[in-house]
């Protein structure tokens, strides 16, 4: 039973970090018009996102799910407790994301930057950037 449980936290728990400017789309962007623009990049930098406190927070509750199941009295509090600080910990650094920050310049001679995380892209590739008003959806390499 033990076991099953912390297998179901971790599946739960692996399927929290987010895919970006991959094949999959979120239904916010299905049944809608996007627009779109080319560009050539001109300059990357890599960043660092990090957690929005998402990641922190699931990461509590798993550690505290499965510090829970050890221990009896003080010993089930005390295993608890660092159950919750180790998850919040590991959630906080697992929700980071290595990213690139975009400089493009757009076929109609503007100059943009995009942060973007799940591709690689280098100077002098030419990029569409999908649009959702003024807000990127996601940027792809053509």
């Amino acid at each position: 039973m033990k076991k099953a449980l912390v297998l179901a936290v971790a599946l739960v728990f692996s399927g929290c970090t987010k895919l970006y400017n991959s094949n999959e789309v979120s239904l916010s962007e299905t049944n809608k018009i996007l627009s779109y623009e080319t560009g050539i990049v001109t300059s990357v930098r890599n960043v660092v996102i990090k957690d929005d406190g998402s990641g922190a927070v699931t990461g509590a509750l798993a550690g505290s799910v499965i510090g829970s199941l050890f221990g009896n009295g003080k010993g089930n509090i005390l295993s608890t407790l660092l159950g919750t600080l180790s998850g919040a910990y590991v959630g906080y650094e697992s929700d980071k994301a290595n990213a690139q920050e975009l400089f493009i310049k757009l076929d109609d001679g503007r100059n943009v930057v995009a942060i973007v995380k799940g591709v690689k892209i280098a100077p002098g590739d030419k990029v569409r950037l999908i649009l959702d008003g003024g807000r990127i959806v996601r940027v792809e390499k053509i």
